[in-house]
């Protein structure tokens, strides 16, 4: 069981630990129109960065991040979810300059946040994550960064998702 905290304090995570070599779990979530998603809709190398809300620096950080040094990364989607409400994270995206940016809301039944272990029960935000799924479907790198405000080791998640096929 993964064990994290948020602010030092001990969170309990609702959900299995995803870990590499698994299948990747299938998930529902809303984009910013509304509409349903789920990992199939996307192909090819999915990066999918879990944040507890993209108004938060550590969080707007690492959406920047990842959609940055990703962008040129063939056949690969950036993926970012968290509970924001979908109108919150499109006024974010346009606020950051990241119109095309995919982020996705879990915030109705939390589907993907129970698929891949990261609810924190105590504050019905997800725990900073970051999943790097081949296109296959199959996860290729998992990382649960301990510290929810500490932020996650991009360099492995970025390397991992070069080398995925």
């Amino acid at each position: 069981m993964v064990e994290v905290t948020f602010k030092g304090n001990p969170i309990t995570l609702l959900g299995d630990e995803v870990m590499a070599g698994v299948k990747a779990p299938n998930f529902t979530a809303l984009d910013n129109s509304l509409a349903e998603k789920t990992l199939n809709d996307y192909q090819g190398i999915r990066i999918i960065s879990v944040v507890p809300s993209l108004d938060t620096g550590v969080c707007d950080a690492q959406t920047r991040r990842f959609n940055e040094e990703l962008a040129t990364v063939d056949n690969a989607t950036v993926i970012t979810v968290s509970v924001d409400l979908p109108f919150a994270q499109k006024r974010w995206c346009g606020s950051a300059g990241l119109e095309h940016a995919v982020t996705l809301s879990d915030h109705r039944d939390l589907s993907f946040g129970k698929a891949y272990g990261v609810v924190m029960e105590e504050l019905r935000l997800l725990a900073r994550s970051v999943f790097v799924i081949d296109s296959a479907d199959n996860v290729v790198y998992a990382e649960y960064v301990k510290e929810g405000t500490d932020h996650p080791d991009y360099e492995k998640a970025i390397e991992a998702a070069k080398a995925a096929e």
